[in-house]
Formats: structure tokens, C-alpha cells, sequence
């Protein structure tokens, strides 16, 4: 039917909710498995301070470690300019930024208001761009927030636009905390098409009340083909404790597969790389 892009977050977002610290190693090898399952894009870790996200500590040593396939991308994220410095040091060509749609949101997990966080990505985005590096965007809680609830669209398409601005290649509208069900997706994707192109817009889907799969079908209505996933549906959120990680990788591949669209991806290659990672036989 057409051609969907999966993009795997798990070692990145997956990893940095674990509780127990995973070897440089390990994160290299399930990286690689994950490139062996031909998983179109790959976002492979972060460089933050390892003061407040100590499992991604080792972003440089995963970034040398790892065998790179062409026609794979390999991203990062990075939190400011002093992040892509280390970045691009690491040879990266393309990293993500993240801001939310909700104000408490913001200064809970980075400490900065909506507006400073986007003026900050301004910098980022000019850097990037003057090396030659992609830069993609998450926008938070835009299903809805802890802390405040319900997000208003209007709000969610305006920060959408504001991202897309600064040159955004594209914008992972997300749900942070799993809460989004289909006719919410529906609503959403109704407003935000209306001024906004589907084909720089991609879904991030938590599966906290198993609804990430329906989510997905509901997107797909509006022509969106860029789907953020987490091999073994790893990851989470601090914020929601108790809550069920990532829309798992290798569910969306099936569900893809059984409807008819490519993604390029083996399913049984993506589960052998979560079970390495869980040193399971």
C-alpha cells in the first residue's frame, strides 16, 4: 500500500528509563542488531549531562562503537549547543530536540520555559545546519501532561509550527505518557492537517492503556508515515510511574506488514536484539 518509516528509539529512549546500568557493549551490539533488522533510522543515544542521565554517559563511546550501514540514519539528541559540540565531535549527522506543549512540563524535565527552550533550539538549529546536520523535534505531551491534564490543540499546532520554523525537518508529535486514544488521535490529526503537512509530521505513541497500535491505524487515516518505536517497547516515562514503556517495534512492524505496507524491517530481527540485550539465551 505504501511505505512506512520506522524510526527505533529504544537505545536512546528506551535505555535512559532503565534503571539498571547496560554496558557500553551491550548498547553497541543491540544498536548493530537493530541496523541488522534494517531499521530505517536510528536514534542511538543523547548528549546531556550525565549528572541527570547517567545511562547515556557513554553517547561518544556508543557512537565510535557501532558499525554504520549506509542508508541508515544514526541520530542523537541533544539538549543545546554545548550537546551538539560533542555531537558532531562524535561524527553525527543528525540529532533531535525536544520541547513540550505544556509549560509545567517543561520546567519539570529541563528546567526552562516553552519560549527559552525554543530560542535555545534556534542556536541549535543555526549550528547544525551550518554543519551540515539534520535536526528533528519532539514536542512533549501534546495528548496530554501530569501535571496540567488536557493540552489545548491550538496549542500543539502552534508549538508544531513554531518547531517546524526554526528548520525542522520534522516534528514527532508525542505522547508522553500513553493517555491518547483513537478518536483523540482523530481530532488532533484533523485540526493539525488542516495547516500543517502530514509529511513533517511523525507520531510518537507510549502504550500505557494499549491503545499505541489503535493510534497508529487512527494516523494512518490522515497520511502519516513516520512512526517513533521501541524495540521489546522499552522506555517510559518518570512522570507517569507505574506505566508501560514504548510502542514496541516489533508490534508495529507486524500490524504494518499485515496491512500491506513496506517498512523495510524483519521482525524477528528486531526481537533477537532485545533479547541480546536482556542476555537472554
Amino acid at each position: 500500500m505504501s511505505s512506512i518509516l520506522i524510526y527505533e528509539v529504544g537505545p536512546r529512549d528506551g535505555l535512559q528509563n532503565e534503571a539498571a546500568n547496560v554496558p557500553t557493549t551491550d548498547k553497541i551490539a543491540f544498536v548493530d542488531r537493530l541496523t541488522t533488522a534494517g531499521l530505517p533510522a536510528i536514534e542511538v543515544s543523547a548528549f546531556v549531562s550525565p549528572k541527570w542521565v547517567p545511562q547515556m554517559a557513554d553517547a561518544v563511546e556508543v557512537f565510535r562503537g557501532i558499525t554504520r550501514r549506509p542508508g541508515t540514519r544514526y541520530s542523537a539528541l541533544v539538549p543545546n549547543l554545548k550537546g551538539l559540540d560533542r555531537a558532531l565531535e562524535a561524527g553525527v549527522t543528525e540529532v533531535a530536540v525536544f520541547a513540550a506543549a505544556s509549560e509545567t512540563f517543561s520546567r519539570r524535565n529541563i528546567n526552562q520555559s516553552i519560549d527559552a527552550s525554543l530560542a535555545t533550539y534556534a542556536e541549535v538549529s543555526r549550528a547544525a545546519e551550518a554543519a551540515g546536520v539534520r535536526v528533528r523535534g519532539y514536542l512533549s505531551t501534546a495528548f496530554g501532561c501530569p501535571f496540567e491534564g488536557d493540552v489545548p490543540i491550538e496549542r500543539v499546532i502552534d508549538l508544531t509550527s513554531r518547531l517546524l520554523g526554526l528548520g525542522l525537518f520534522e516534528v514527532a508529535v508525542s505522547d508522553t505518557i500513553g493517555i491518547a486514544h483513537p478518536g483523540q488521535v482523530r481530532m488532533a490529526l484533523t485540526a493539525m492537517t488542516r495547516s500543517l503537512p502530514p509529511a513533517r509530521l511523525a507520531l510518537h505513541f507510549h502504550d500505557t492503556r494499549g491503545t499505541a497500535l489503535a493510534n497508529v491505524l487512527a494516523s494512518l487515516e490522515f497520511e502519516i508515515r513516520t512512526f517513533d518505536a521501541s524495540a521489546g517497547g522499552l522506555g517510559g516515562c518518570p512522570y507517569a510511574p507505574g506505566a508501560s514503556g514504548n510502542l514496541a517495534t516489533e508490534d508495529l512492524v507486524y500490524l504494518l506488514h499485515g496491512l500491506g505496507h513496506e517498512t523495510g524491517v524483519r521482525v524477528d530481527g528486531v526481537v533477537q536484539g532485545r533479547v541480546h540485550l536482556d542476555g537472554e539465551p
